[in-house]
């Protein structure tokens, strides 16, 4: 691009929107999103239509294109994410370098999220939706049969807000910032009411809490909610955090990322996980102790929900926090006995640690809500480590994340079926 450059004291070189696009080697589509992303700046000269671009600032672009293309394999493959967002060593965990657990105590879910979108503490952040959003939300929801999961209803309100908003395709920064703020509320909002109140504001703790339960709470029990709302926010490139970048590697607006990862987050292994360890406890309330419910829950050859996590070798700090704030809260004692039941139970044989799951589980057991509430607390928490990850992917170069399928089927060609 030397030849391009303009000579000493003449306007520096502008590029029009083909030659931008011909230099990247990418459609022009590609270079309007650069510049919605804003790794590009445009501008139309004076009595022109079209845009133009710096000739420097397009040179930089593409190089900085051809090492991160150098730095991957020829598919495209790039299954290493640089990410700013959760550090997780030594059996801690790291919000954009500050501990998770303290965060948590010392800052509501609102003020968490903020911090993890945007690197700044906002103290007494409250999200909240427009009343034309949480409106259409609840219809889709509300047209759901009645036996639909958390999951589903959240999936749901998601499209139908994203139906709702013409600005979803712009990717820029402020624009993904306003969907969070407020997609986060609406899907809260969509949920079914289980306790009736005049007023539906405050703290999304304290909104949320109605749909879980119509059970009146106390202070210690909302703090255990805003607590794990605020702990659950991110835990790195969880399988659902993966879904969602690698549709934010392909450009599909936040809304649709947010679904890909509520799609992931329903599986046994992932967000269900608190439901099964839900269950396992009631069981063993019911029975006494927790010896025949993890002897049979071995006998079927089934793994010990709420127990161990292959991130950390001893306790989910996590569900240290959940406990410590659980013993503040009488009507949770039971559950919490029952939980140290299948803690020991189990470590008779396998030293397993409890986990985030058996946390949730003594929580909502102990508060009357269903086996489903943990999912949704899952679900609502996450969302806002996939914006924050979702930023960060638009930030990379598009389609990076394509691994090369390793084909292992019959050795073309082979004759057409008959």
């Amino acid at each position: 691009m030397r030849d391009q450059q303009p000579a000493p004291g003449s306007p520096a070189r502008r590029l029009s929107t083909k030659e931008t696009a011909e230099l990247l080697g990418v459609k022009p589509e590609t270079v309007y999103a650069y510049v919605s992303r804003g790794q590009l700046s445009s501008r139309r000269e004076p009595g022109g239509r079209a845009s133009t671009f710096d000739a420097g600032e397009v040179e930089a672009l593409a190089r900085r294109n051809r090492r991160e293309a150098a730095g991957t394999s020829g598919s495209g493959g790039d299954l290493s994410v640089r990410t700013r967002i959760t550090l997780i060593e030594n059996d801690r965990y790291f919000f954009r370098g500050v501990d998770a657990t303290e965060l948590a105590a010392r800052h509501s879910y609102e003020e968490v999220a903020e911090w993890l979108w945007t690197g700044r503490m906002t103290p007494g952040v409250v999200l909240t939706a427009p009343e034309a959003t949480v409106a259409v939300a609840r219809r889709a929801v509300d047209a759901l049969p009645e036996h639909t999961s958390p999951t589903d209803r959240l999936r749901v309100a998601t499209i139908a807000s994203a139906a709702e908003d013409p600005l979803r395709f712009d990717l820029s920064e402020d624009a993904v910032l306003g969907t969070a703020r407020v997609l986060i509320p609406t899907l809260v909002a969509a949920l079914p009411v289980q306790r009736e109140r005049r007023h539906d504001d405050g703290p999304l703790a304290h909104r949320l809490w109605r749909r879980l339960t119509g059970i009146d709470p106390s202070d210690a029990a909302l703090r255990v909610l805003d607590t794990a709302l605020a702990l659950l926010v991110d835990h790195d490139l969880a399988a659902s955090t993966l879904a969602v970048r690698l549709a934010a590697s392909a450009r599909a607006h936040a809304y649709a990322a947010v679904s890909a990862g509520l799609g992931v987050l329903e599986g046994p292994l992932h967000g269900a996980s608190s439901g099964l360890a839900h269950r396992m406890l009631l069981d063993v309330l019911d029975q006494g102790t927790a010896v025949p419910v993890i002897a049979d829950e071995l006998r079927a050859g089934r793994r010990i929900p709420g127990l161990g996590h292959r991130l950390y070798q001893g306790e989910d700090p996590r569900a240290r926090v959940l406990f410590g704030l659980l013993e503040e809260v009488p009507r949770a004692e039971p559950a919490l006995l029952a939980a140290r039941d299948i803690v020991a139970t189990t470590a008779r044989h396998a030293p397993l640690h409890a986990n985030v799951d058996l946390a949730l589980a003594v929580f909502t057991a102990s508060c009357g809500m269903p086996a489903t509430a943990g999912e949704t607390i899952f679900a609502v928490a996450r969302t806002a480590g996939w914006i924050a990850h979702v930023l960060e992917e638009y930030g990379e170069r598009p389609l990076r994340m394509r691994p090369s399928g390793h084909y292992v089927g019959p050795k073309p060609p082979q004759p057409l079926p008959e």
